[in-house]
């Protein structure tokens, strides 16, 4: 199993608008196998387990170590994941979260638990945040060295860093430095 993009998948999973069977399906693109398998009780599971892993981040975006520990507890006992040995391929025997039998949303929701549960044990409990970008509520997960990150994407951090540029050069418009009030003054 790889914790650390079963970890990312949660934070996908929270971020995603899941409006009916066909969102739950585009979320999978990448694992078109399921799409089959999708069902509307998926759906509806899906979104409620999304509004009890939100506040996971949230305590973690603001270093509340105990709660973060304390909601995965919670949602694990709530969730039992049942490990598996998967054989589809034999000659690449690996770990699978959920049973053949599950549900999409069965194996979603233990996914998420696992990826989140081992990166709080391997890298911490403060390695989930909430976007910094004002205008933004997604989630991600930080996995940098100097747990550094800030914002979800590329895209949001550009969009902050163009918004701060452009508030220092309204600023300075505003109220010129004072080593140039100076110069223009002895001209």
């Amino acid at each position: 199993m790889d914790f650390i993009r079963y970890a990312e998948r949660a934070a996908s999973l929270v971020n995603a608008d899941l409006v009916d069977e066909e969102a739950l399906r585009e979320h999978l693109a990448d694992r078109s196998w399921l799409h089959r398998s999708v069902v509307a009780g998926d759906v509806e599971s899906v979104r409620a387990f999304q509004a009890e892993l939100r506040p996971v981040f949230e305590a973690s975006d603001v270093d509340d170590v105990a709660l973060v520990v304390s909601s995965l507890n919670d949602l694990l006992a709530e969730h039992p994941v049942t490990p598996m040995i998967s054989d589809h391929d034999p000659d690449n025997l690996h770990m699978h979260v959920a049973n053949r039998a599950a549900s999409v949303a069965e194996l979603l929701v233990g996914e998420a638990l696992m990826g989140l549960a081992n990166l709080v044990c391997d890298l911490g409990a403060t390695r989930l945040g909430i976007c910094s970008e004002p205008r933004c509520d997604h989630v991600f997960v930080d996995t940098s060295p100097n747990q550094s990150r800030r914002y979800c994407s590329d895209r949001c951090s550009s969009r902050a860093n163009v918004a701060a540029f452009r508030a220092r050069r309204r600023a300075e418009q505003v109220d010129p430095p004072t080593t140039t009030r100076a110069a223009a003054a002895s001209s």
